[in-house]
């Protein structure tokens, strides 16, 4: 073992190299930005469809949220868009009448209750893929299972099930995307797809659309479902959750308003 004497060792700690700087911005980047204070896992009716409830705790700023996911294995559940034209079902109307399993609020639409966005039902196009800023996502669902895009990714000649087109990406490649909003709080619901064949439909409590981002791509968050990419759905009033439990009770986060489609999940 090499000697050091006191003087050289104070020296070193007052003059820290480069190399020892790097190091130390590297482990602060690494370190989580998200504490997990409580998670419970529970089966649903159908096999490899699960709920999972999430307590977290922002490091930076100490904020609790709430998330809760129906998680699902992206080739063996059908995804459904459901239309609400009339606007006389809630969510957990539609989800029951369709016999689905878990689901959420679909995407945007406007004053006249007019969808916004690619939209997908039974294999039909009922909206054509809009250019605006915050669209910059298509869920979808196909032969090959249920996947997020970008939307300059989708391609009319491909044969989808079910799509709904929304936004803002919150997670590419399993990092937050940049320049997410980080002002305004809302309730959120999402859909993500993960590493290893398993996707997801969510809702949290109210956070901002970085915060979200950054809580689904930190891996403390679930070991062992690493989001890949997520999308956000229509949030604030008319964000909502559904989900039939195994013993045929339900958990249901209502929206405070109608909303044009829901998305759901079902089994095959």
């Amino acid at each position: 073992m090499t000697h050091v004497s006191r003087r050289s060792w104070k020296n070193t700690v007052r003059k820290p190299s480069a190399f020892v700087f790097a190091a130390l911005a590297l482990v602060q980047t690494a370190t989580a930005e998200w504490q997990v204070i409580s998670s419970d896992t529970a089966p649903t009716g159908v096999s490899g469809v699960e709920h999972r409830h999430f307590v977290v705790r922002e490091a930076a700023g100490g904020a609790d949220a709430t998330l809760d996911l129906a998680l699902f294995p992206a080739k063996s559940v059908m995804l459904r868009v459901i239309d609400n034209a009339g606007s006389t079902d809630s969510l957990a109307e539609a989800m029951t009448r369709e016999k689905c399993i878990a689901g959420v609020n679909g995407g945007y639409f406007d004053t006249n209750f007019k969808p916004i966005g690619l939209r997908v039902i039974n294999g039909a196009t009922t909206s054509p893929k809009t250019r605006a800023r915050l669209l910059t996502g298509v869920l979808s669902a196909s032969s090959r299972g249920v996947e997020i895009g970008r939307v300059g990714e989708y391609s009319p000649r491909r044969k989808l099930e079910a799509a709904v087109e929304c936004g803002p990406f919150l997670v590419d490649r399993g990092v937050r995307v940049a320049n997410l909003d980080d002002k305004r709080e809302a309730r959120r619901t999402f859909a993500a797809v993960a590493r290893g064949g398993m996707a997801a439909l969510g809702v949290s409590s109210d956070l901002t659309l970085a915060q979200l981002g950054s809580a689904l791509s930190d891996r403390s968050f679930a070991n062992d479902f690493h989001v890949s990419r997520a999308l956000n759905l229509d949030g604030g009033s008319s964000s909502a959750f559904w989900l039939r439990k195994k013993d045929g009770s339900t958990l249901s986060i209502s929206e405070a308003k109608r909303v044009r489609d829901f998305v759901g999940i079902a089994p095959r």
